[in-house]
C-alpha cells in the first residue's frame, strides 16, 4: 500500500531514519522541519498520512493537529514525542491525533503503526463482488458502515478518527449492551502501550460532541456508572419510558 507521507521532524537524523524506512516500504516522503511548514505541506499536498513530532519550532505538533482538525482535515496523524506522561498522550488524542508513539521507538514498530493507520483510513478499490462481511450497523438514526468506514446521524455525515470509529463500531454491533472500558480499550490495540483506559473516556467525550444533540446530556452514547458505556436508540428508549 504505497502512500504519500509528510514527516514533520526537526531532528534531521530522526527524520532521515524515518524517511529511509518509509521509502523502503514504497511510500513517497517529504520532510519538513517545523510546524508551520507542516501545515503548508498538508494544505498543498493533501497527503495520506502525517508523521508529526510534538516538539518543533514555530508551531509545535499539538498546535498543528489543533489547526488541521479545526480546518476539518481528516488525514491520519501519527504523533512522535519524547513526552511520556499520560496527560500528554491523552491531550494529543483529544486534539485529534490518531496514534501516538513515545521516543525512543523502534523503527519497525513505527512502520507497523503506519501500516495499521493506512489500512484503517484508506478505502480499497471498489470490488465487483458484494461484501459479505461487515454489514451496516444501525442504532436508530445512527448508521455505522464498517466496510466504507463511514458514520452518519440522521443522514448527516460524521467525521471520526480511526480510534473513535473502532469504539463506535464495537458499541453499534451490540446496541444496549454494556461495554467495559477495558473491553473498548482492546479495540484500540494499535495505540501506544503507555495509554490507560482513560483513553476510552477521551474518545467517548469526542464522539458525544459529534453524535449527540446535547453532548453534556447524552441520549445515545450513555455512561453506565461503575461499568462502562453503551449505545442506545433514544427514540426506542422514549417509547419504552
Amino acid at each position: 500500500m504505497c502512500a504519500d507521507v509528510i514527516v514533520a521532524e526537526d531532528d534531521e537524523k530522526q527524520a532521515e531514519l524515518v524517511r529511509r524506512y518509509l521509502e523502503r516500504e514504497g511510500h513517497a516522503v517529504r520532510i519538513v522541519g517545523d510546524g508551520l511548514a507542516a501545515l503548508d505541506a498538508v494544505r498543498h499536498r493533501e497527503p495520506d498520512l502525517l508523521v508529526l513530532d510534538v516538539m518543533m519550532p514555530r508551531a509545535d505538533g499539538l498546535d498543528v493537529v489543533r489547526v488541521l482538525r479545526a480546518e476539518d482535515r481528516g488525514l491520519p496523524v501519527l504523533m512522535l514525542t519524547a513526552r511520556s506522561t499520560e496527560d500528554d498522550l491523552l491531550l494529543g488524542l483529544d486534539l485529534g491525533a490518531d496514534d501516538y508513539m513515545t521516543k525512543p521507538y523502534s523503527p519497525r514498530e513505527l512502520m507497523a503503526r503506519v501500516r495499521t493507520l493506512l489500512r484503517r483510513t484508506r478505502r480499497p478499490a471498489p470490488s465487483p463482488e458484494p461484501a459479505a462481511e461487515n454489514p451496516v450497523l444501525r442504532v436508530g438514526a445512527l448508521v455505522v458502515d464498517p466496510e466504507r468506514q463511514e458514520v452518519s446521524v440522521g443522514g448527516g455525515t460524521v467525521e471520526c478518527t480511526p480510534g473513535e470509529f473502532r469504539i463506535l463500531a464495537a458499541l453499534a454491533a451490540g446496541p444496549d449492551r454494556v461495554f467495559t472500558r477495558q473491553r473498548l480499550l482492546e479495540e484500540l490495540h494499535g495505540f501506544d502501550r503507555y495509554i490507560s483506559a482513560r483513553t476510552v473516556d477521551v474518545h467517548v467525550m469526542n464522539l458525544r460532541k459529534k453524535i449527540e444533540r446535547a453532548p453534556r446530556r447524552p441520549e445515545r452514547l450513555l455512561t453506565v456508572f461503575g461499568v462502562g458505556y453503551k449505545l442506545t436508540d433514544p427514540a426506542k428508549a422514549a417509547r419504552r419510558a
